[in-house]
């Protein structure tokens, strides 16, 4: 088994993006912002990653043919991000080991992030580590609630947070480090008792909290990883800072 792995959502359309191609393969600086996540994640040490794919599924297969660090999870429905992870319990029942979760279209996705959890996970080896930023503009992001010893205690979405919760500049930016084992243990508690009857991620360091588990969020994640892609004028924007940085 792998020490190290690793589950990439790369099911959505990306109906804002003025493309046919499902989103992982729209393209910044000529490569699909897929290739950036899994390099990132293969230059930090993971040794297989699981694609959860749904729209267009042949294309994102066709596009990562013979890579031997890559299987494939097919999400048919997309009923949500951890509906999404369920998908994945075949490859994962096994593993008992880190495992990080991250969006397969998030180009920006920095080694040195993803390493500096990966260091606190095995100094601490909590059931889960959220990577967090400290963001100057929270606006519509899910924010990282504390108790007063400064631990972490929840994500509220801006739909639900108070006037005082709004006010809370630390995020979630969908970067997560979990054991695996104890992460399919909370999947199975996971439920679409919600508005939009999905089944979330977000939901699952709340599982985990409630069954005595430590969870924790680390603020390491860099500035520029905010940046998403979810419309062609993002993606402009994504493609400049990246060109940058080069």
């Amino acid at each position: 088994m792998p020490s190290l792995m690793a589950v990439v959502l790369a099911a959505g359309k990306g109906t804002r993006m003025q493309s046919e191609l499902p989103k992982v393969l729209c393209e910044v600086c000529e490569k699909p912002l897929l290739h950036y996540v899994l390099e990132a994640l293969k230059n930090v040490g993971v040794e297989k990653s699981v694609v959860v794919v749904g729209y267009q599924a042949d294309l994102v297969k066709d596009y990562l043919a013979g890579r031997d660090d890559v299987e494939f999870a097919m999400q048919s429905e997309q009923l949500g991000t951890g509906h999404a992870v369920m998908m994945c319990r075949e490859q994962l029942s096994d593993f008992d080991g880190p495992l990080i979760i991250v969006a397969g279209d998030s180009p920006m996705l920095q080694v040195s992030s993803l390493q500096k959890l990966l260091d606190e996970f095995r100094a601490t080896r909590p059931a889960c580590i959220l990577g967090s930023l400290v963001h100057e503009d929270p606006h519509g992001l899910g924010r990282i609630v504390r108790n007063a010893a400064g631990k972490f205690v929840g994500i509220v979405e801006e739909k639900d947070a108070t006037d005082e919760q709004k006010a809370i500049d630390e995020v979630n930016m969908s970067t997560y480090l979990f054991d695996c084992q104890k992460m399919l243990s909370a999947l199975d508690k996971l439920t679409d008792d919600n508005r939009q009857n999905e089944y979330y991620i977000t939901d699952l360091p709340a599982i985990l909290l409630a069954a005595g588990e430590d969870v924790r969020a680390l603020p390491v994640l860099d500035p520029i990883e905010s940046l998403s892609v979810n419309t062609v004028e993002q993606l402009a924007e994504v493609e400049r800072a990246m060109s940058v940085r080069r």
